[in-house]
């Protein structure tokens, strides 16, 4: 690193000092906090952004949100060259700078990593960073100090992609690193193009049933409302009504997170909406519910999570699968056994992980956090995840993808119209909705949708699929939550010693019963999850496994 590049960083950086005694750690969500404080911690991932950017030889992406946190709050995080989440080998250094008390302590941890990592600065193409926020007031300030961390290494450009939702950036990432226009245009052609040709594939004797009325949206009052209500236009025989598309507070009493967790119809719905389908979009629309109102008398609802969601892709991808292997056991040569895997985490309903195995279906579960469950999902030819709280994709792998094409063509060639070559295009067609590169609210809702008409179901008839287990979660506070270590994807607890074996012999109390404990990631607490075939018997189990985790790590057995 040159002379003049070292006064432009000590430069620029000086223009940013970090706000006193606050420390802040990236996580699956990247940096969040009260925006006031992120000026510079904003700068700074500017400046990482783009020496990602030099590293990869690829497009990066920042996007600046603090999804379904309140209003107040903002974040910022780094899409990859693939578009998904910034390499987790990258977080400590991350963690280093946003947290370097001044301009010589940034510069330093700065040369050391570019001296690790063998970043060069000459010769090498110009480094681009694309830049996204969602609607928060705060976030135009923010991207004008993130541009200026860019635009603080020699040669790199940041390009404002303008209000996107987070999925969008994401999209475009990946779409740019592949070769291909990255512009919200495209991202709204590619994805009304792709539910098109699936509205079109549906099967003729069930296109007229199921329910066909207006689907209710909620818009979180983030930019997914306001998206959605420009992309509305552009798709033929969906007809959507937007609801708190702006008109609020964002994130107040509205959006994927309350309604999964306050399990209560958001504001702007009602007794006057019993009975419709109802979805609902997170603050940047990487999350999706959907719900129903249950009656005239109050704003309970019929949750429909991303467990079900999971299991609706689920169904529909395996079925295709079947229609195109059928008959091929004998052949050998032309078919391919593609592996189709389903990842969840251990909060995921155990009524959900049931009806999945007895589908037939590979179910494989990782720790909690969504870098986790993109990783597992990547090894299957086509890996599909969700979180119960909305957040999820489906992923196809490359390999897949070359010989599903190769098929198509020659069925096309050779038996068009028939049920193979239907199921071909289909599976095509999701590849192409479905967001490959992080949960997309809009993508997985215009997929929800193509798939009930294909079934000839009601959102009522969908939520039949099972039963969800009743469930509770506790926090227990603990001198030192790290006393806690887990394994099998969070499920068993090791440390302390003795703890497994005193949660077995609680959960042998309960019919189907099943609980774990995990460290908070970001908190002295230990959480703890806990269903079983009845809710007083899942709170009593809760209670009773946190009464144990006092015992062993409260303040009383210190």
């Amino acid at each position: 690193m040159n002379e003049k590049q070292q006064s432009l960083l000590l430069e620029s950086a000086a223009r940013f000092p970090p706000p006193k005694g606050v420390k802040l750690s990236y996580g699956t969500a990247g940096f969040r906090a009260d925006a006031s404080l992120l000026e510079s911690t904003v700068f700074r991932v500017g400046i990482l952004a783009a020496l990602r950017s030099l590293k990869t030889g690829s497009v990066i992406g920042l996007m600046i949100t603090a999804s379904h946190n309140k209003v107040a709050d903002n974040g910022i995080k780094v899409a990859d060259p693939s578009g998904g989440m910034l390499t987790q080998d990258w977080e400590p250094f991350s963690d280093a700078i946003a947290n370097a008390p001044d301009p010589h302590s940034l510069l330093q941890l700065i040369t050391e990593f570019v001296k690790k990592e063998e970043i060069g600065f000459e010769g090498r193409q110009l480094a681009e960073v694309l830049l996204g926020r969602d609607t928060r007031p705060s976030g135009e300030a923010l991207l004008e100090a993130a541009k200026q961390g860019i635009t603080s290494i020699i040669g790199a450009i940041g390009t404002d992609m303008g209000v996107v939702t987070t999925p969008q950036l994401h999209w475009m990432v990946r779409a740019r690193n592949r070769g291909l226009e990255a512009s919200e245009s495209c991202y709204f052609h590619q994805l009304s193009t792709s539910f098109r040709c699936l509205m079109d594939l549906k099967p003729e004797e069930i296109s007229k049933n199921g329910n066909d009325a207006t689907l209710v949206v909620d818009g979180a009052d983030g930019v997914g409302g306001e998206k959605l209500e420009q992309f509305k236009k552009m798709l033929t025989g969906l007809c959507i009504e937007v609801r708190n598309r702006g008109d609020g507070i964002l994130n107040e009493g509205v959006g994927a997170d309350y309604v999964q967790k306050e399990k209560v119809a958001p504001r702007s719905f009602g007794s006057a909406d019993a009975g419709l389908r109802c979805a609902s979009l997170d603050g940047d629309a990487d999350r999706l519910v959907y719900f129903s109102v249950l009656s005239k008398k109050n704003n309970n609802i019929e949750l429909v999570d991303g467990d079900k969601i999971l299991s609706l892709f689920a169904l529909f991808i395996k079925e295709q699968l079947s229609i195109l292997n059928e008959g091929e056991g004998k052949k050998g040569n032309d078919s391919y056994q593609a592996r189709l895997g389903v990842v969840q985490t251990a909060y995921a309903n155990g009524a959900s992980t049931d009806y999945l195995n007895e589908m037939g279906l590979e179910v494989v579960l990782t720790p909690t956090g969504v870098k986790y469950l993109h990783e597992k999902a990547a090894e299957f030819d086509i890996g599909i995840y969700f979180e119960a709280n909305g957040h999820g994709t489906i992923l196809f792998s490359e390999a897949f993808l070359c010989w599903l094409e190769t098929s198509h063509k020659t069925l096309l060639s050779t038996s068009e119209g028939s049920a193979k070559q239907k199921a071909a295009s289909r599976l095509l067609a999701v590849s192409q909705l479905i967001n490959q590169a992080v949960g997309d609210a809009l993508s997985g809702l215009l997929l929800v949708e193509v798939i009930l008409k294909y079934m000839g179901w009601s959102i009522h008839r969908w939520n039949e699929l099972y039963h969800d287990l009743p469930s509770r979660q506790l926090k227990v506070k603990v001198v030192d939550r790290t006393a806690v270590l887990t394994a099998n994807a969070e499920t068993v607890a090791v440390q302390p010693i003795g703890i497994q074996e005193a949660i077995n012999a609680e959960i042998a109390k309960y019919p189907r019963g099943r609980c774990f404990i995990r460290p908070s990631g970001t908190e002295d607490v230990i959480r703890v999850y806990a269903e079983a075939t009845s809710q007083d018997a899942a709170d009593a189990l809760a209670s009773s496994v946190a009464k144990l985790v006092d015992q062993y790590l409260g303040f009383g057995s210190s």
